[in-house]
């Protein structure tokens, strides 16, 4: 099985591209960055302190978490049978989501998954560690990138009100699984490039190794 690893900042047009580049493949995709929202959703409505791993621990431990790829080809995940696909932007969420993915006992339980879910399928995955932690063997690793000012355009023309620097600092900083560009990473800059053109240097890139639509 295959998997290509979408790694970088928010507001870098990961999603997006990583959407329609497995649809184009007829590769399922993988979003984690849903996943650890959906953990901080879920910690939140319970009022766990995120301040306190072992607060964050007792409460996922004692949680039905189900994760899988829906008919659309797009993965989901269900805490304690809830369905929060629409809450995973609330501000409460952006304003809590860097602190609860940066807790090892997140990183792991996220990581378990998502490996689980390339286990048998071809994926596209996107997020910030994908290629630097949970599939570092993998060859298809890019990092896409943007000019700040750009982010935060796109990020407000999405409705969205996270803070795009503090997010950076405190992704780029987290002592578990920070975000960083592996090694073997191929970085593309997405600030003027369309949508379709992102995802056709993606698959200039992948045709060479193979990976073709």
């Amino acid at each position: 099985m295959s998997v290509i690893a979408i790694d970088g900042p928010a507001a870098s047009g990961k999603s997006s591209v990583s959407r329609r580049l497995a649809k184009r493949l007829g590769f399922a995709y993988v979003n984690s960055g849903s996943m650890y929202r959906a953990v901080t959703w879920e910690l939140l409505r319970q009022g766990v302190d995120t301040t306190s791993p072992e607060d964050v621990a007792d409460a996922l431990s004692s949680s039905e978490i189900a994760c899988g790829i829906g008919d659309d080809g797009d993965s989901f995940m269900r805490i304690n049978g809830r369905v929060t696909d629409e809450a995973l932007r609330d501000s409460s969420v952006n304003l809590h989501v860097s602190l609860v993915s940066a807790l090892p006992v997140v990183r792991d339980l996220v990581s378990a998954r998502l490996r689980a879910l390339a286990g048998d399928r071809d994926v596209v995955m996107e997020g910030r560690d994908i290629g630097s932690a949970v599939f570092p063997e993998t060859p298809f690793k890019f990092y896409l990138d943007a000019l700040p000012e750009i982010r935060c355009r796109r990020r407000a023309a999405e409705g969205q009100s996270d803070e795009i620097e503090a997010r950076d600092k405190m992704d780029s900083s987290r002592k578990a699984a920070p975000l960083m560009v592996a090694g073997d990473a191929r970085v593309l800059d997405t600030s003027h490039l369309t949508l379709d053109g992102v995802v056709e240097a993606i698959l200039d890139i992948l045709r060479p190794l193979g990976i073709t639509p």
